[in-house]
């Protein structure tokens, strides 16, 4: 699985882009930041509060309950305005 961390997401967990192995207990971008918030202090940061989150699957926005799999890319990133 690419993982993609974009903007203060990405400051905050000291990397911009990484390749981990899928746990088995992960089925869902819940199940991913849940797992993702146990990684350390940056991660926890992060993946403490999703609400300020937006999550990427292969490309396309994707919602919490979204199902992933070892050959997904996920992004994640803070929500975007504009104006």
């Amino acid at each position: 699985m690419r993982l993609l961390y974009f903007a203060w997401v990405r400051q905050k967990v000291g990397i911009s882009e990484e390749e981990i192995s899928l746990p088995p207990a992960v089925r869902t971008v819940t199940d991913l930041a849940e797992y993702l918030r146990h990684r350390g202090e940056g991660f926890a940061n992060v993946f403490s509060d999703v609400g300020s989150l937006r999550a990427a699957v292969n490309q396309e926005h994707a919602a919490w309950e979204t199902p992933v799999c070892s050959d997904d890319e996920i992004a994640f990133f803070p929500p975007v305005t504009g104006g």
